[in-house]
């Protein structure tokens, strides 16, 4: 039994934002959504001063490399589809245990 483990890092560029605590009010939502909907961990990881940008991760585990490839993708659709942040670049990485 084999266990692949994958990440995806996106980068964020949110709309009508002035402040952190409205940057706060945009991605919070955002990676619930993303927890809820596909089991995944998820977190805001980088960008943290900067109210405009956001960088968020998401993390899944599967026993088969296309799960976790098709996880991700809907993790990705989601962050393209949100009306409210433009996705302006993604990272993924997908680990074996052999790896």
């Amino acid at each position: 039994m084999s266990v692949f483990t994958g990440t995806l890092t996106a980068d964020l560029l949110l709309g009508d934002v002035h402040s952190l605590k409205e940057k706060r009010a945009v991605v919070r939502p955002i990676v619930a959504e993303l927890r809820r909907r596909f089991a995944v961990a998820a977190a805001e990881v980088g960008d943290p001063d900067l109210h405009r940008r956001a960088r968020v991760g998401v993390a899944t585990v599967a026993g088969q490399p296309a799960q976790v490839t098709d996880v991700l993708d809907a993790c990705e659709r989601l962050l393209a589809d949100r009306p409210e942040v433009t996705l302006l670049s993604t990272h993924r990485q997908l680990f074996s245990e052999t790896d």
